[in-house]
């Protein structure tokens, strides 16, 4: 539960071929402010973190987050969760976000996590020379697959091959509740979420969102031209194995393939490595987030 300092503002977008689609903007206004930032969740996921609201709040940035389509907030009972046939899907919400945002703020911030992350990323080359993005800040984005090099060529093909007839099949990738289990409070962690928008087994990865990711992330691949500063951090360790400890490191993305590929995203990029991060650096313990958020208010004084 949000406290009553938030707004959840529903934003009807066109029906797709599940029926009706909404998406929501979550606010917290900074009185007096004419900057803002918007936060935009990973895969299984939604915004719950209110301590990276209150970060941005303290230093005069309004804070909003999406849940994007079928995510969280937005997911309606006849819709297939977290599902999309493409990265660009969510570009409308994004857009329509941006448009609220813009008329009461000069400057924003995007603040991508994950696989918002790399939506952000190419929602932002999208519209690049438009002036409606000041900077980006990507937290763990999902720029590659964490599988063997091997096995992500001859994974691709065959994804693409099964997503055009059977887009929601759901693989058996075999994903384990371990990530979710070391940052919820009720098993090891310190975070209080709701396990119905973000179990932890997932939801299933199928082939149809998994070929839009693919794709997404060739882009990624073949360079984009983001003309704003990049703000990218990752973690310094991978961390893999059901019996591994995930609070040493990234238990979900290859954390070297991150700051590699997010030298691709533009001429303008700051990559950070967090030693102890977890994937989503803002759930790192105290003295690890401490440091994050140190590094993006520095990052933040130089180029915002």
């Amino acid at each position: 539960m949000l406290g009553a300092e938030y707004e959840a503002i529903r934003l009807t977008l066109e029906d797709d071929a599940e029926g009706e689609v909404v998406a929501t903007l979550v606010r917290r206004p900074c009185p007096g402010s004419r900057k803002a930032v918007l936060y935009i969740h990973g895969f299984v996921d939604y915004f719950f973190q209110t301590h990276l609201a209150d970060f941005y709040v303290e230093r005069g940035f309004s804070f909003y987050a999406l849940d994007l389509r079928k995510y969280g907030r937005s997911l309606l009972d006849h819709q297939t969760p977290n599902f999309a046939h493409s990265m660009s899907d969510y570009f409308p919400e994004i857009d329509e976000a941006v448009r609220l945002i813009r008329a009461d703020n000069d400057l924003l911030l995007l603040n991508g996590h994950s696989t918002g992350g790399l939506v952000s990323a190419l929602w932002a080359d999208r519209v690049r020379g438009q002036g409606l993005v000041d900077g980006l800040f990507l937290n763990s984005p999902f720029l590659e697959l964490n599988v063997p090099a091997g096995v992500r060529r001859t994974l691709a093909p065959v994804v693409r091959a099964l997503a055009k007839g059977r887009p929601t099949m759901v693989l058996p990738t075999g994903v384990s509740g371990s990530y979710v289990h070391s940052i919820h409070r009720d098993h090891d962690g310190e975070w209080d979420f709701d396990l119905t928008l973000k179990p932890a087994e997932g939801f299933g990865v199928r082939v149809g969102w998994l070929a839009a990711i693919i794709k997404g992330q060739r882009q990624v691949r073949a360079g984009l031209g983001i003309d704003v500063p990049i703000l990218s951090m990752s973690s310094t360790t991978t961390v893999r194995g059901r019996n591994a400890d995930f609070s040493t490191g990234d238990g979900v993305l290859d954390a070297d393939d991150i700051a590699y590929l997010s030298t691709r995203l533009g001429r303008h990029v700051t990559c950070v490595r967090v030693e102890g991060g977890l994937h989503d650096l803002v759930l790192s313990a105290e003295p690890v987030r401490k440091k994050v958020f140190d590094e993006l208010e520095r990052w933040m004084t130089a180029y915002l």
